[in-house]
């Protein structure tokens, strides 16, 4: 991926010209979120001789359908951070034939029928401050993933796999520009972390209406990609990409 400095360098020049960061008035948001991104990329692992496995060539995982439920609380307390939880839902299995050999986790699966499952299921805390507070908003914060999950490979006679047990920090921002006077809304979200040959990005692009009694529909674009250099043993290349939809009470 792309370096992210640029976008670092933007965040803490907003944070230095915040003299006073507050909210106007306690706020409490509940979603649900469903989302249909195509799945791409490979992965393997740190053992030796490992092979490297293709999400679709190999195990046959091209596309993902999950939901979500998400809560936010916002408060007037300057020196308190707002808080918001979502859980991600990243759990694929298959049933395909493999054309050659595949070596994963000291474990040879010869060509044939194999069974897989990736799981990258996390929750994910965000705390974070709001900069800007009025037709344009801002929030700049922390973003903590973290990752349950685990990569595994079965045949007819052997199995292997791997346990994700990783908590992620990550740069939180998040933008939104109101209409005046109609309920619109267009916005931006990022969290990333980019370190050594490590990265993780989730960016969303999206459009919503919020009504006057609180009730609102958004919808875009979500990407996440993560790349994964030996950690809990596993190297990976894997990219959620599709559109999304997100029902909501602001109240």
């Amino acid at each position: 991926m792309k370096s992210t400095w640029k976008t670092y360098s933007l965040a803490l020049v907003m944070l230095g010209l915040s003299n006073t960061v507050s909210a106007d008035f306690v706020g409490l948001n509940i979603g649900a979120n469903h989302w249909t991104p195509d799945l791409t990329g490979s992965f393997n692992s740190s053992a030796t001789g490992s092979s490297n496995i293709n999400i679709s060539n190999d195990l046959g995982l091209k596309d993902h359908s999950a939901t979500s439920l998400s809560i936010s609380l916002e408060h007037p307390i300057p020196l308190l951070p707002n808080i918001k939880y979502q859980g991600h839902d990243l759990n694929s299995s298959s049933n395909s034939n493999i054309g050659s050999a595949k070596t994963f986790n000291n474990t040879t699966f010869n060509a044939g029928t194999i069974n897989s499952t990736l799981d990258l299921s996390h929750n994910e805390i965000a705390l974070y401050y709001e900069l800007l507070d009025n037709w344009i908003n801002l929030d700049l914060g922390l973003d903590l993933r973290m990752f349950d999950g685990k990569v595994s490979i079965s045949d007819s006679s052997q199995s292997n796999s791997i346990t994700i047990d990783e908590t992620i920090p990550m740069l939180y921002i998040a933008a939104r520009v109101d209409l005046p006077f109609t309920g619109f809304y267009i916005g931006a979200n990022i969290q990333q972390l980019s370190i050594g040959d490590n990265s993780i990005e989730d960016s969303t692009l999206l459009v919503g209406y919020e009504s006057k009694l609180g009730l609102g529909i958004e919808g875009g674009i979500k990407t996440f990609s993560l790349e994964l250099d030996d950690a809990s043993n596993l190297n990976t290349n894997l990219e959620y990409d599709g559109l999304f939809l997100n029902g909501f009470y602001h109240f």
